[in-house]
């Protein structure tokens, strides 16, 4: 269905620029995903707001010269234009299962041995965060992504199996303190543990290893710890304003990162061999797991390594160099928005520290660099809204989004899984 959409957007396309409605040279990317949400339809492209500029429509006007202009097929029912200008389509329920008979109709076609020719196809899968035991989520992404690397490597492809190991930025932070704290218990004291720490009994395991390992090396008085830091308010009541919740949830998190620092300047060196420690420890607990569930990896990832390499900082200037951000209230951004996201990303704060998904972004032209011809990301369907800026921050650096692939993971067994730009390779 979604390769049906792509080539009568193409069509489409041809005839808007024959009309003279839109120019020659505009950029063909052509993109159509699922939905997320089936009140609005089962597939939806943004292609009017990728062509508006080039047009000089506005989105919406466009998308309606589309809709005007798209060859009629049986496979859809209805088109709606929403938002700033999305074209959302209705399949018939017959059209779900038509490749059900291009199977049956051409079985060699759907079984041949060698379809990749050798093209190299990075996986990323799984890829959980090392702050805490694995879930039962990850296990249907770590089966699901296996299984598609089986199945591409046994059809020609050289699938290269990536785990990508977030062990940078604040989420590693706040492990470091979560176990110091239980550190700090197991070495006699009594501590209090934030709201917005982690408060898992493996924090405690860690903590009594850490302790089994380094003894009393880095024990400092709790009330030297917690001298002077912001409140830790208590938890919002359900009376409580929108307005007030999210006053005490700033108040929290502002408790929290003075905690880190705090930890951090009181340890010196010590802060990153408490940190090493409690992530090396949930690693291994995650290898384990995925191990004893026939999951391998060809690569683990670290997220630490694109900062230490200059891979975050490589990728910030080339998208200076390719005229794709701009600064705006002493942060730097970028304008995803030009390239199909609904609106510009932070990539570096005002306070000088870059973003997640600035690191994201160096991840992924990492890939690119590392000269993969298809790059599939398996991801949880909570993060579907991240997949357009990330194709975004692609098409900026590259001019490749249309290598980038994604494989949503849902909860629900019944529709456990959806693509975003699926590549032709099945």
């Amino acid at each position: 269905m979604k390769q049906t959409l792509e080539a009568l957007l193409d069509t489409t396309f041809n005839n808007l620029v024959a009309k003279g409605i839109i120019p020659a040279d505009a950029p063909r990317r052509i993109q159509v995903d699922r939905t997320k949400d089936k009140t609005h339809g089962d597939f939806a492209t943004n292609l009017a707001m990728t062509l508006a500029k080039a047009a000089g429509q506005k989105p919406r006007d466009l998308a309606q010269l589309i809709v005007d202009n798209l060859p009629a097929n049986t496979s859809i029912t209805k088109v709606d234009i929403a938002g700033p200008g999305f074209i959302n389509f209705f399949m018939s329920a017959d059209s779900r299962f038509a490749v059900v008979r291009q199977v049956l109709e051409n079985i060699a076609a759907f079984s041949s041995p060698n379809v990749g020719n050798g093209e190299k196809v990075l996986l990323e899968f799984v890829s959980a965060n090392p702050t805490g035991p694995m879930h039962v989520g990850h296990g249907r992404g770590a089966a699901y992504g296996s299984a598609l690397g089986n199945i591409l490597q046994a059809t020609g492809y050289q699938v290269h199996r990536e785990y990508y190991i977030n062990d940078a930025g604040r989420q590693a932070d706040v492990l470091a303190v979560s176990v110091y704290l239980r550190y700090l218990e197991a070495c006699g004291q009594s501590v209090k543990i934030p709201s917005r720490a982690y408060p898992g009994e493996y924090v405690k395991d860690c903590a009594e290893a850490l302790k089994a390992k380094v003894s009393d090396k880095y024990l400092r008085l709790y009330s030297e710890v917690m001298q002077g830091l912001p409140e830790d308010p208590a938890d919002p009541q359900e009376s409580d304003t929108a307005t007030t919740r999210e006053e005490i949830k700033a108040k929290k998190e502002l408790h929290l990162d003075a905690l880190i620092e705090r930890v951090r300047t009181l340890l010196d060196s010590g802060y990153r061999v408490v940190q090493d420690f409690a992530l090396n420890a949930q690693m291994d607990s995650i290898r384990a797991t995925l191990q004893s569930f026939n999951v391998e990896f060809d690569q683990w990832f670290s997220e630490r390594s694109l900062l230490d390499s200059g891979a975050i900082a490589h990728a910030m200037d080339l998208l200076k160099q390719r005229g794709h951000v701009y600064e705006k209230d002493g942060a730097l951004w970028l304008a995803t928005s030009q390239l199909g996201d609904e609106k510009d990303r932070v990539l570096i704060r005002d306070n000088g520290i870059h973003t997640y998904f600035a690191a994201d972004v160096a991840y992924h032209l990492n890939k690119l660099e590392r000269h993969f011809d298809t790059l599939i990301d398996v991801w949880g369907a909570d993060h579907h809204g991240y997949i357009a800026r990330v194709r975004a921050a692609i098409e900026a650096l590259t001019g490749k989004a249309d290598k980038f692939h994604v494989a949503l993971i849902h909860s629900s067994p019944c529709h456990p899984v959806a693509w975003a730009n699926a590549p032709a390779i099945s």
